[in-house]
């Protein structure tokens, strides 16, 4: 079975929580004390339904204010499918947690309350997971039960989400009306809502093509460590070098020619092993050890792609960031630290070229920095090459961080727009 990564989205209250309590209820994906625990919960604060929400809200904090502060991860399966599910925040000040579980997604849902319609932050997100180049975008009218199911009402919405979502870059969209506090039209189809042909929410998941989502055109293997077992018992191993990492595109076998950068040497995979064992071909995400036919000085940081087909090698990088810490500001020369697939250098932001208002999408060109949740555009010089593409065409060589070299903490992700 495959694996979907998707992450919810939407305003405060638009019922994000509650939506995956009932994904992991109706699907049968959570245990029996689990459910005691947040039936024993729901009753003791004097809640009319077991508050499904509380699967996720696992703060204290969260549980108290009935909001989601953190990005919550969860894991469920179906006979067709696998699924992690990243709950993310709604709150604008917790804008970096919600680029934190898109980041990774194959999908987004956007959830918005039939009551209130399209509000700041459902066009926040939905241009949020744009940016993060998140594939397939999914947008529940949540709690239809409370306008009575109507039909115009959702309609009005559809319209006015198809209109915003025209200036943004969607490739894919899809509307399902539900109420996730009941379960109508999340995993099973609802008889209050005869007027609506589509398909249940978990259906639309279930059956969502993902495959040709990944890059299986541009191969890139960023090295991340070297394998050398050095047991001398084992004739096998005693000169066993082999080059472990995850795939990041492409696909690779045993035979094909590839090239190392930064040193520019082609060579011959002979073997390629798995965790369970030697493999007869290798693509993301999978993660694999290659063993080469040349002995060539490679290490962590190193990149192996096609001889014809390699990345830029470019240490001056155009890119969107994200700014994630109050500690600091984002300003021109400020000195970082960029982590970019396995590759830790140096770095300076020589510009900041504009920040972007998510909500109007209007560029503010005067801007002197960004501060915390801001995302704008910049130029980065760096001290060594980054082998790198479009974020647009891998989100993995298009994707870095930046670290805080004082503190190590990570203050920033990026998305990579070009090179100069």
């Amino acid at each position: 079975m495959d694996l979907l990564r998707f992450a919810t989205a939407g305003s405060v209250d638009d019922g994000k929580s509650t939506l995956i309590g009932r994904l992991l209820f109706d699907s049968k994906s959570i245990f029996e004390d689990q459910l005691e625990s947040v039936e024993k919960t729901s009753a003791d604060r004097g809640e009319e339904y077991t508050n499904l929400a509380l699967l996720t809200d696992g703060l204290r904090a969260e549980r108290e204010q009935g909001i989601t502060i953190d990005v919550a991860y969860r894991y469920f399966a179906t006979p067709r499918r696998k699924f992690i599910i990243a709950d993310t925040p709604g709150h604008i000040q917790y804008t970096r947690n919600m680029v934190t579980g898109a980041s990774t997604a194959d999908l987004a849902i956007i959830l918005v309350d039939a009551r209130k319609g399209i509000l700041e932050q459902s066009r926040r997100h939905a241009f949020l997971t744009t940016l993060l180049q998140v594939p397939h975008l999914v947008v529940a009218v949540n709690k239809m039960d409370l306008v009575d199911y109507d039909r115009g009402v959702y309609e009005q919405i559809v319209d006015e989400f198809t209109a915003f979502a025209s200036k943004l870059d969607v490739t894919d969209l899809t509307f399902v009306p539900i109420s996730a506090l009941h379960g109508d039209n999340v995993v099973e189809r609802s008889g209050n809502m005869p007027w609506y042909e589509g398909s249940s929410l978990l259906h639309h998941l279930e059956h969502v093509h993902i495959a040709s989502d990944r890059n299986l055109i541009d191969v890139r293997f960023p090295v991340q460590y070297v394998v050398r077992p050095h047991a001398s018992t084992d004739p096998d191993l005693h000169d066993y070098r082999g080059y472990a990492g995850q795939v990041a595109g492409g696909v690779l076998k045993p035979g094909d020619e590839v090239v190392h950068l930064p040193s520019g040497l082609t060579t011959t995979i002979t073997h390629i092993d798995g965790p369970a064992g030697p493999v007869a071909e290798a693509f993301a995400p999978m993660s694999v050890t290659l063993r080469l036919a040349d002995d060539i000085d490679i290490s962590r940081g190193d990149m192996i792609a096609r001889p014809n087909n390699r990345p830029e090698a470019a240490q001056d990088i155009e890119a969107m960031v994200c700014w994630m810490t109050p500690d600091r500001a984002l300003t021109p020369r400020s000195k970082l630290v960029i982590k970019h697939t396995t590759r830790t250098a140096k770095t300076m932001v020589k510009a900041l070229h504009y920040r972007l208002d998510v909500n109007t999408l209007h560029r503010d060109e005067q801007a002197g920095s960004l501060g915390l949740n801001e995302i704008g555009r910049v130029s980065l010089r760096v001290t060594q090459p980054l082998f790198v593409d479009d974020y647009a065409r891998n989100r993995l060589t298009g994707g870095f961080i930046l670290i805080d070299e004082a503190t190590n903490n990570t203050v920033a992700a990026g998305m990579i727009t070009g090179t100069r």
